[in-house]
C-alpha cells in the first residue's frame, strides 16, 4: 500500500464538491448568505445548525456535536471509516470526478477495498501479511507517529527493524464479505490466530503493534499498546495474542556480548534500543520471564543480567524474585534503579540527554547476587585506559558492569563516561543558620533551608564560588527547571563543566533533604506531643462535663457564657435535638419567629457546639439535591438549612428523609462501559437530624408536623437583655468571654464526639400516657419518646451500660430514669404544648395584645366590646409591631374568625371588631395527658413482697364504714385517681400484712393477692 501523497489529499479537498456530498445523504440545504444551512445528521437537530461553505468547501455544525472539517472529514464521520479509507472512497477506482464520488457515497453499505490476504495461506503467512499491513498503516497514521514521538521512539530504524505497526480498524475493509466463502475462511483463520475476536472485532484495534520475530523470521508473538487517551473504563492498555508467550524480542541483540538489559515492557526496551543500548530485551510483564528467555540467555553465553523493571513496589519485588532465580542458574544480576515511581521510558523523557542519563543508571546498577560483589571505583577506568596502563586484569575488576556494553553501543559514551554520583567527602557545617559546604575548591552557601516546613518544596538562597568567581540565586531545588538554570549560569560564571555543578547540586540536595527531614521530624514530634497534651486535656474537660450531676444546667450555663441571652427552653431543646442525631429516630427542629428576632443566632449558637464533621449546613437546596448527597454522607448527622423557604423545592425529600430514614431515586444515566442509557439508583441513608428556621406563618403542614417547633421570645424584656449583652461584648469582660467561648465550644464538641450511639431502653414506656384526642398527636407522641431517649443518651456517662445477647449479636444499651421523664415532661409542656394551639405563637401573642388594648379602651369609653372598632394603625401604636407583622397576623386572625372586618367610613379603609372575648384562653404552655412522674416513683419505694406470710391474727368479719363523707372521697379522687384505689382499700377495711403498705398492695398482681389472702 503506497503512502497517500499530500498533494493528492489537497486535490481531493479542493475538487470534490462538499455540497453534493451532503445532499447525497438526503440533507436539504437552503441558502443562507454565502453559505448554506441544513439539519445536522450527527445529532437530534430540530433547527438547522449545519453550515456548509461552498467557497471554502468546508462544513461545521453549530449545534451539539460541534463537528466540522473538509470533504474527507465528512466521509469519515458519515461512513465511520478511517482517514485512509475515506480517501480511498473519495478517490475510488476511477479518476476523481464529482459524479462517481456522489455515487460511491450514496451506497447503503461501506464499499470494500481490494483484499491482500489469501484464504489458502497458512496461519504464519497470514499473520505475516497482517503485520505487514499494520506496518504500512503505521507509516500513514499521524496519530500513531505522534504517539511514538511522545514516547521518544520516533526512529525510522526502530520502526523498520522491528516491523512496528498500527491497527487502525481498517483490516476488515480489506477482507471479503463474511457471507462469502473466502471471507468466512479468512475470518476463521484470523480468529484462530488471535487477530480477530469471537465478537468479530480486531483484537489490536487502536494499538501500536510490536511483533516478536525470531532469527528465522517467524512471528512468535504480538504485543499491542493502546495509544488513545479516551478509552472506556476497564479497557486494557496492554494486549498479546491468546495463549502462552513465545519467543524473545530482539534476540539478535544478545549475540556477541556477555550481558543483557532486561526490561519489564517492550516500550522500555525500545527506549534503551533507540538510545544506543542494543543489548536489550523485555519480559512479558513482571511475571513474564519465560523459559524461552532463559534458553536464549544460555545459548548466547550471557553472564550478566541488568534488570531494568519499573521502580515501584511490584517492580522491586519482581526484580528480587527474578534475581534469585537467575543467580541459581549462574548469572550475575544487577538492579537498575530509576527514580522512585519511574520506568525506563519516563526516566529517559524527563532526564536528558536520554543516552547519557540511561548510561548513568546502568553504570550505577545495584548488585543483587552471585559471588562476591564487584569492586566499584569512584572514577572507573575504561578498557582503553586500562590497556594503555598495561593492566588488563585490574581494568576488568574495577570496571562497572556496563562500561563494555556502553562502549560497544555508544563509543562516545565510553570515551567520556558520565560522572559517578557517589558522594565525595563533604566539608559541611552550619553557622548562624547558614549551611556551608565545600567540594574541593568549590564553596556553597545555603540560606533559608530551615524555612521549609513541608516535604513538597525545598526553597533556598544558594551561592557558589570558586576563587574570585561567584554566582548566587534563589530557587526551589525540587524544580528541575530552576536547577537547570542555576547549573547553566553557575558553570558559566565559575568556568566549570555543567556536569561538575550538576553533581554538586545532587549531593547538596541530598544533604539538605537530610537536614530538612530531621527538622520536620522534630517539629512533628513536638506538634504531636503538644496535640496529644491538648487532646487529653480537652477529653478530660469533656468527660467532666458529661459526668456532671447537673449536666443540663451546665449546658444552659455554657450557652449563657457563650453570649446567648434567655431562651432557656429553646436552647436546651435545640441541644437535645442535636444529640438525637445518634438515635435511630432523631428529632427535627424548626425555629419560627419574626424577622430579626434572633432565630438564626439561636440556631448558630446550638450548631457551634456540635462537631463540624457531624453537621452539614446549607443556605438553600434544589429539589433533587438530597438524592445526590452520597449514600452515607448524611447518616447520623445534622442537616441545617438557614431558611425553610430556601428548601421549599426540597420539602418532599426532607419529609421522606425524616419519616422513612432514607431516600431512593431511580434516574436515567449512561453506562460508563457501554455508553448505553440505563436506570441508575441513587440512595441516601439516614437517619438525619433536620434543623430549619423560618419567618413564614404558613408552613407546609406535612413538614411542620414532623418538626418540633420552637418560638423565639420576642418580648420587650428579651430585647432589653439582648441589647445589654451586645453592649457587654464591647467591654474588657466581653473580650475575656470571647476567649473563654472558644474553650467552651471545643469542650462541647469533644463531648459530642465521646457520645456513643447506644440503644436506649425505657422501662417505664408502657406506663407513659399522652394526649390522644387529635390524629396529629401520633407523631407528637413519637417526638415525646425521642426527647426522653435523647436526655438519657446525653447522660450515658452517668448510667451503667448493659448488654443484651441475642444469638451471636451483642447489643449495648442504657436505661431511662424517672428524672429523664420528668425533664422531658417539663420541656414537652413548654414546646409540644404549643402544637395544640391553632394559632402560631406570634399570632397568639398579637391576639393577646389586641385583647388587652380592646378591653382597656372599652373600659375607658364605657362601651361594649361588640361596639368597639379599631384599625391596624391602632394595633401598631398599641403593640409597637411593624406594619408587615400586623398585616400578616391580622390576616390569620381574620381567617380564624377571631376578628371581624367592617368597612370604614372613608372609602377603602377597614376597621376590625374583636370577636374573641379571652374567656376560652387556656395555658398554651401545658400539654395535657402526660403522666405524673411522682406517681411512677413507687417503683423505687416499694418493698419486695414476701409470699411466706403468717396467718392473720384476726379474720375479717365485717366491713367498716368509710372514713369521711362521700364528698371527701370524691375530692380525693379528683385530685389523684390513684387515691381512689387507696380510699377503696381503706373503705373496705382490707387487712394488709404487717410489712405491706396500702400503696404497695395496689401493685401486687391480683392472683398473688389471692394466694396471700
Amino acid at each position: 500500500m503506497a503512502r497517500i501523497a499530500d498533494g493528492e489529499i489537497e486535490r481531493l479537498k479542493a475538487e470534490v464538491s462538499l455540497v453534493r456530498l451532503v445532499e447525497a445523504k438526503g440533507i436539504v440545504l437552503k441558502p443562507h448568505g454565502k453559505d448554506r444551512i441544513g439539519r445536522c445528521p450527527f445529532h437530534d437537530d430540530k433547527t438547522p445548525s449545519l453550515v456548509v461553505s461552498p467557497d471554502k468547501n468546508l462544513w461545521h455544525c453549530l449545534g451539539a456535536c460541534q463537528a466540522g472539517g473538509s470533504v474527507i472529514d465528512w466521509v469519515m464521520k458519515c461512513e465511520g471509516v478511517s482517514f485512509k479509507h475515506a480517501v480511498e472512497l473519495l478517490r475510488g477506482d476511477v479518476a476523481v470526478s464529482r459524479a462517481p464520488i456522489e455515487r460511491v457515497v450514496q451506497k447503503s453499505t461501506t464499499p470494500k477495498l481490494p483484499s491482500f490476504l489469501a484464504a489458502d495461506s497458512d496461519e504464519q503467512s497470514l499473520l505475516r501479511q497482517v503485520i505487514d499491513y499494520y506496518h504500512e498503516c503505521l507509516q500513514q497514521s499521524p496519530e500513531a507517529l505522534v504517539y511514538l514521538s511522545k514516547r521518544g521512539l520516533e526512529s525510522k530504524e526502530l520502526i523498520e527493524t522491528f516491523k512496528l505497526g498500527y491497527a487502525n480498524r481498517t483490516l476488515g475493509y480489506r477482507l471479503p464479505q463474511k457471507n462469502r466463502v473466502e471471507g468466512a475462511q479468512l475470518r476463521g483463520k484470523l480468529q484462530h490466530i488471535g487477530i480477530y475476536r469471537e465478537s468479530g472485532h480486531e483484537h489490536f484495534t487502536g494499538s501500536l503493534v510490536v511483533p516478536v520475530i525470531n532469527e528465522s523470521g517467524v512471528i512468535t508473538d504480538v504485543y499491542g499498546r493502546k495509544i488513545g487517551e479516551r478509552l472506556r473504563e476497564g479497557t486494557p492498555l496492554h494486549l498479546y495474542l491468546p495463549g502462552p508467550h513465545q519467543g524473545v524480542w530482539n534476540e539478535a541483540g544478545l549475540i556477541g556480548g556477555d550481558e543483557v538489559i532486561l526490561c519489564e515492557a517492550l516500550i522500555d526496551a525500545m527506549t534503551f534500543w533507540v538510545n544506543g543500548f542494543k543489548n536489550v530485551t523485555a519480559s512479558y510483564g513482571i511475571e513474564g520471564f519465560t523459559a524461552n528467555h532463559l534458553k536464549a540467555f544460555k545459548a548466547h553465553n550471557i553472564k550478566r543480567v541488568l534488570i531494568a523493571y519499573d521502580r515501584d513496589e511490584a517492580g522491586d519485588k519482581a526484580a528480587q524474585q527474578l534475581a534469585l532465580k537467575l543467580t541459581q542458574e549462574g548469572f550475575d544480576c544487577y538492579r537498575v534503579n530509576f527514580p522512585k515511581g519511574m520506568d525506563a521510558n519516563e526516566y529517559a523523557l524527563k532526564v536528558g540527554p536520554a543516552a547519557k542519563s540511561l548510561g548513568v543508571v546502568l553504570r550505577n546498577a545495584e548488585w543483587l547476587g552471585k559471588g562476591a560483589a564487584p569492586t566499584r571505583n569512584p572514577n572507573p577506568v575504561t578498557p582503553t585506559e586500562a590497556e594503555k596502563a598495561g593492566d588488563k586484569s585490574e581494568a576488568i575488576a574495577i570496571t562497572p558492569p556496563l562500561v563494555a556494553s556502553v562502549a560497544v553501543a555508544e563509543p562516545a559514551l565510553s570515551a567520556t563516561p558520565a560522572p559517578e554520583l557517589k558522594a565525595p567527602e563533604l566539608d559541611a557545617h552550619v553557622k548562624d543558620g547558614d549551611v556551608h559546604i565545600t567540594f574541593g575548591e568549590r564553596r556553597y552557601r545555603v540560606r533559608g533551608h530551615d524555612k521549609n516546613t513541608t516535604p513538597e518544596q525545598l526553597k533556598i538562597n544558594l551561592a557558589t564560588s570558586q576563587g574570585d568567581a561567584y554566582h548566587v540565586d534563589t530557587l526551589d531545588l525540587y524544580s528541575a527547571k530552576a536547577r537547570a538554570a542555576f547549573i547553566k549560569l553557575a558553570s558559566l560564571e565559575l568556568g566549570l563543566s555543567e556536569d561538575i555543578i550538576k553533581a554538586d547540586i545532587g549531593h547538596l540536595l541530598r544533604y539538605l533533604e537530610g537536614l530538612r527531614d530531621e527538622q520536620l521530624k522534630a517539629l512533628s514530634a513536638e506538634a504531636m506531643d503538644e496535640a496529644s497534651a491538648v487532646n487529653e486535656a480537652l477529653r478530660s474537660q469533656a468527660l467532666a462535663l458529661l459526668q456532671s450531676p447537673d449536666l443540663l444546667q451546665q449546658v444552659l450555663d455554657d450557652f449563657d457564657r457563650c453570649g446567648v441571652v434567655g431562651e432557656q427552653t429553646n436552647k436546651l431543646m435545640g441541644y437535645l435535638a442535636c444529640v438525637s442525631r445518634k438515635l435511630d429516630k432523631p428529632l427535627a427542629l424548626m425555629i419560627q419567629s419574626s424577622s430579626a428576632a434572633g432565630k438564626s443566632s439561636l440556631m448558630e449558637a446550638v450548631l457551634q457546639l456540635m462537631p463540624e464533621d457531624e453537621r452539614v449546613q446549607y443556605s438553600a437546596m434544589t429539589g433533587q439535591a438530597l438524592f445526590y448527597m452520597g449514600e452515607t454522607n448524611l447518616k447520623h448527622k445534622i442537616l441545617a438549612i438557614a431558611e425553610e423557604e430556601g428548601a421549599s423545592r426540597a420539602a418532599y425529600a426532607l419529609k421522606l428523609l425524616q419519616s422513612d430514614g432514607s431516600l431512593t431515586m431511580a434516574s436515567t444515566g449512561k453506562d460508563p462501559v457501554t455508553g448505553n442509557l440505563i436506570t441508575q439508583e441513587y440512595r441516601v441513608e439516614g437517619p438525619v437530624m433536620m434543623f430549619l428556621t423560618t419567618t413564614a406563618i404558613d408552613i407546609d403542614e406535612e413538614l411542620l408536623n414532623r418538626c418540633v417547633v420552637l418560638s423565639v421570645n420576642e418580648s420587650r424584656e428579651q430585647t432589653r437583655a439582648i441589647h445589654a449583652q451586645q453592649r457587654a461584648r464591647r467591654t474588657l469582660a466581653g473580650l475575656t468571654a470571647k476567649v473563654e467561648r472558644q474553650t467552651i465550644i471545643e469542650t462541647h464538641r469533644q463531648a459530642q464526639r465521646l457520645l456513643r450511639p447506644l440503644a436506649v431502653i425505657n422501662p417505664y414506656a408502657e406506663q407513659l400516657t399522652f394526649l390522644d384526642s387529635k390524629t396529629r398527636t401520633r407523631r407528637d407522641h413519637e417526638k415525646y419518646l425521642s426527647l426522653i431517649d435523647s436526655i438519657a443518651l446525653l447522660h450515658q456517662y452517668q448510667r451503667p451500660i448493659k448488654t443484651l445477647m441475642h444469638g451471636e449479636v451483642c447489643v449495648e444499651y442504657i436505661e431511662v430514669t424517672l428524672d429523664d421523664i420528668a425533664t422531658a415532661n417539663r420541656l414537652a409542656h413548654e414546646v409540644l404544648g404549643r402544637t395544640l394551639d391553632e394559632l402560631p405563637p406570634q399570632t397568639r401573642k398579637l391576639l393577646q395584645l389586641v385583647g388587652d388594648m380592646v378591653r382597656e379602651r372599652c373600659a375607658m369609653e364605657r362601651i361594649k366590646q361588640a361596639d368597639f372598632r379599631f384599625s391596624r394603625k391602632d394595633v401598631r401604636d398599641a403593640c409597637g409591631w411593624t406594619d408587615f407583622q400586623v398585616k400578616k397576623h391580622m390576616q390569620r386572625l381574620e381567617d380564624m374568625e377571631y376578628v371581624l372586618v367592617h368597612r370604614g367610613m372613608r372609602g377603602q379603609s377597614f376597621v376590625y371588631e374583636l370577636l374573641w372575648d379571652g374567656g376560652t384562653q387556656t395555658d398554651q404552655s401545658f400539654l395535657p395527658g402526660l403522666i405524673d412522674v411522682d406517681a411512677l416513683r413507687y417503683d423505687n419505694k416499694k418493698e419486695p413482697l414476701d409470699l411466706k406470710l403468717e396467718p392473720r391474727k384476726s379474720p375479717q368479719v365485717a366491713a367498716k364504714e368509710p372514713r369521711g363523707s362521700t364528698a371527701e372521697n370524691v375530692t380525693i379522687i379528683e385530685k389523684n385517681p390513684r387515691q381512689k384505689d387507696l380510699a377503696e382499700i381503706d373503705a373496705e377495711n382490707t387487712l394488709l400484712p404487717e410489712n405491706i403498705t396500702a400503696e404497695s398492695y395496689l401493685h401486687i398482681p391480683s392472683f398473688v393477692r389471692s394466694i396471700a389472702n
